[in-house]
């Protein structure tokens, strides 16, 4: 089995920036309401026209030239989404075909925030069982096209964005471990209930504003706590390590509070934890995503330092890597 690591990652932020101030004038909120339960003091929203595929084909430009290759070197391309531009075309294929990546095998993965952990361990499958030489994995979504705009519990948490790796073998360290595991028994816990073929697309569909997430933030707190720390210690198991090795944590950005009390329950200083959270808000599988790229442009994320991505996600679903950077 070779040894598989990231050479190369991009991020796309849409320009258009919501602040907390503009959603005092859209719900009954506040600044501090936000800031204090969230950390979020702003998000991205896309333009009119703009859709998932328009993101990932820009984060993953970046990627491409990080890694120093061309569309047609890739042999697989993997899009984590809850927001595709459609059922179907999978924004993987949209996305093979923008780019003229044409040798490509192209799929979407389903697993809400947690998905761009998902793509990463299953890419790194894929070319360390030699099936390919190489990957494209994109985290985005547009969470605005499904978000309630008049529901203050929800609609100041999430933004749009996409954030791409590109995975390939490597000489050493690389990923050290993937840990990924799920729950469907809590699957009303966060949920799009309209669109599917249990609630087809309707008046009353429309009318019961089914095709807007749903979710119960108190119960899944607790539980983002809890799962997030049990899959950064089974991650940490398998490769070997202790909590004290990690250099940096970069976790799915959900909410401030859940990642300080995961930090506090690993025994790690919140210093190692990478946050990006207020700028952005949750932006589900490009939140992890856009946080390791940022994390590496700032210098943050260095040649041989231990990095633990962790996220948790609707499903329920949660994943976990290690990797020697």
């Amino acid at each position: 089995m070779r040894k598989v690591g990231i050479i190369g990652v991009g991020e796309y932020l849409p320009s258009k920036i919501l602040t907390n101030a503009d959603l005092e004038k859209m719900v009954d909120t506040s600044d501090e309401w936000i800031t204090t339960r969230s950390g979020i003091k702003q998000r991205r929203l896309v333009a009119k026209g703009e859709a998932a595929s328009d993101l990932a084909i820009k984060a993953a430009k970046g990627a491409l030239k990080g890694a120093r290759l061309k569309p047609h070197d890739l042999d697989l391309i993997i899009v984590a989404t809850i927001t595709p531009d459609m059922q179907f075309p999978s924004v993987a294929c949209i996305l093979q075909d923008a780019l003229s990546a044409k040798d490509a095998i192209c799929f979407d993965i389903s697993a809400a925030c947690a998905g761009f952990v998902y793509a990463i361990v299953i890419a790194q499958q894929f070319i360390a069982a030699g099936t390919c030489k190489n990957a494209l994995v994109v985290g985005v979504e547009v969470l605005s096209t499904i978000t309630d705009w008049q529901d203050r519990n929800t609609c100041v948490l999430f933004g749009d964005g996409a954030g791409a790796a590109v995975l390939a073998p490597v000489k050493s360290g690389g990923i050290l471990s993937g840990y990924l595991g799920s729950d469907g028994s809590k699957k009303g816990l966060l949920m799009l209930p309209g669109g599917g073929s249990r609630n087809p697309t309707s008046q009353q569909t429309l009318n019961k504003r089914l095709h807007y997430l749903k979710m119960k933030g108190n119960e899944l707190f607790k539980l983002a706590i809890m799962t997030m720390t049990k899959a950064a210690q089974q991650a940490l198991k398998q490769a070997g390590l202790k909590c004290s090795d990690l250099d940096i944590i970069i976790p799915h950005q959900a909410n401030v509070r859940i990642l300080m009390a995961v930090a506090k329950k690993l025994g790690v200083s919140k210093d190692k934890v990478y946050m990006n959270i207020e700028k952005y808000g949750n932006m589900s599988s490009a939140s992890t995503a856009t946080a390791l790229c940022e994390a590496v442009k700032e210098g943050r994320v260095k040649k041989g330092d231990i990095v633990l991505l962790d996220a948790f996600g609707a499903g329920l679903v949660w994943g976990a890597c290690i990797i020697e950077w």
